[in-house]
């Protein structure tokens, strides 16, 4: 009989050995430690998985490992399952502290391996949370063969959405998952590192902080392994969730769809915000936000790389990525950086499906000495390269200037795949401009011909179909919804299908 006067059929004892180790793996690394972490201003484990998933929808998966070692490790310190974000399945693992440091052993480095395949299996997104030491150190003299669990995540690259937190200090092997992943999130006293400072002191000497060898400083100006920094666990797990909303469960099915109260044609009030005047700058962001339902606008690594804004949106219900220059920064200028943010989210927006939004207001490609030997031709290449192959709707607007190589890779290419390609009047357009002393043009009439053939850029090229049209400031977002609303003959298929050809970090 059990507590509830239940008969048994003699199965008691085998069910409260299992349900005493259950709750043994429950207690994590014990009261002490836990403590410590909340003392630190951070979620444990488990809490973490509980506030990622929606209410009472997680399913934990190998709570038993670690369970017969002497003594216990409990869920050999990675916590691991399944759960509802939004209503829609989703993956997840936690690293947990709390638990010899949150190493990776040969158990947890197959449940690891366990989530990856369930992830393609069942083609839903993974989420991975980081605060873990690395590989174990009493296990790596024990080398054998295993699953491996970072090629089971490069093979999910472009199939299913892949998140990472990094949420305290992560190295070594588990934070080879970060830039894996296609969005990363970290609090700002976290950090991350391939090797933490006592190995680096005892391999090369230098002495060193975790926040200098590896805080959202130096993660941020890396570019590429972590996207955006917040301040504590709650926030991260806030952008894990709206991410995850604007995309498909996986490159297989069609971008998410939402109905509300702003889907619908509205002029916007744009015209006191985008002064006509190329040579004067002004922010991009609220004229995005003017243009996007109910204003909400999910910007991806605003700290890097900052002349080019990357961001998703819903527009006339529609899941969006757009690409907007920013002449508020360097006048729009496009750097090593803000291209190679620009391809690696165009990329993500790709492999699922999402229609690619393009406001160029730019005048060129950044030149000088320090560019040319950051290689910007190279990463202005990959940009350029990266759109182009674009198979998901393309709109392109140009609100003011497009120069040289910075028109192009803005998707401003004659017959390169855009559903809708658009101008506001008055646009100057150009190899370079014509009033610049780069141009060369020594004759002051002929200085000044080419200069009004530049600012008759929008009237020729709608003569000339180099666009379809050229708009109203304030009629831009119909202009994108009458777009968007012709792209959906394309019946919402995604870009490549579950065949998709990978992200590369």
């Amino acid at each position: 009989m059990d507590a509830d006067g239940d008969d048994l059929h003699g199965w008691g004892p085998a069910l409260e050995e299992i349900a005493r180790r259950k709750a043994a793996a429950l207690r994590m690394g014990g009261p002490a430690r836990l403590a410590r972490q909340t003392e630190r201003g951070r979620l444990d484990a488990r809490a973490r998985l509980a506030a990622l998933f929606d209410r009472g929808s997680f399913s934990e998966l190998g709570v038993l490992m670690g369970a017969t070692e002497d003594p216990p490790v409990n869920a050999d310190g990675f916590v691991a399952g399944w759960g509802r974000i939004d209503g829609r399945p989703v993956l997840a693992g936690a690293e947990d502290v709390t638990v010899l440091g949150g190493s990776i052993g040969a158990s947890s480095s197959d449940k690891r391996y366990r989530l990856c395949q369930l992830a393609g299996q069942e083609r839903v997104p993974l989420v991975m949370l980081l605060e873990g030491a690395g590989h174990r150190v009493t296990e790596t003299g024990r080398p054998g063969r295993r699953p491996g669990d970072l090629g089971a995540m490069v093979d999910l690259s472009g199939r299913v959405p892949l998140v990472c937190l990094v949420l305290g200090a992560s190295a070594g092997h588990g934070a080879l998952f970060a830039p894996l992943s296609d969005y990363v999130v970290m609090t700002d006293t976290a950090s991350i590192f391939a090797a933490g400072p006592p190995l680096v002191r005892s391999a090369t000497g230098e002495v060193i902080s975790k926040e200098d060898l590896g805080g959202p400083d130096v993660a941020v100006a890396t570019g590429g392994v972590v996207h955006d920094v917040v301040p504590d666990d709650a926030a991260a797990i806030a952008r894990a969730r709206g991410y995850l909303a604007h995309f498909p469960a996986n490159a297989g099915q069609p971008p998410p769809v939402r109905s509300g109260t702003d889907v619908g044609r509205r002029r916007v009030d744009v015209l006191g915000v985008i002064p006509p005047d190329p040579r004067r700058p002004y922010r991009i962001t609220p004229v995005l936000e003017e243009i996007v339902d109910d204003g909400e606008l999910f910007v991806v690594q605003a700290g890097f790389g900052a002349s080019i804004v990357t961001a998703l949106a819903f527009l006339g219900g529609r899941s969006v990525a757009i690409v907007a220059n920013d002449p508020s920064v360097r006048a729009g200028t496009i750097d090593r950086d803000a291209a190679d943010k620009a391809a690696h989210f165009l990329q993500v927006a790709g492999a699922f499906g999402l229609p690619c939004l393009f406001l160029a207001d730019n005048p060129g490609v950044l030149a000088g000495s320090g560019a040319e030997r950051s290689g910007i031709l190279r990463h202005a290449a990959r940009f350029y390269a990266v759109q182009h192959r674009l198979r998901v709707p393309k709109l392109h607007v140009t609100l003011r200037k497009a120069f040289g190589f910075g028109s192009s890779v803005m998707a401003m290419n004659p017959f390169d795949g855009q559903t809708v390609t658009l101008a506001f009047p008055s646009i100057t357009l150009g190899a370079l401009p014509a009033a610049s002393d780069a141009s060369a043009i020594d004759d002051p009439d002929e200085r000044a011909r080419i200069a009004r053939e530049q600012a008759a850029a929008s009237l020729n090229g709608a003569a000339s179909l180099a666009y379809d049209d050229v708009i109203d400031p304030r009629e831009l977002r119909n202009a994108l919804l009458a777009g968007l609303e012709l792209a959906d003959s394309r019946g919402g298929q995604p870009a490549r299908g579950w065949t998709s050809e990978g992200i590369l970090p």
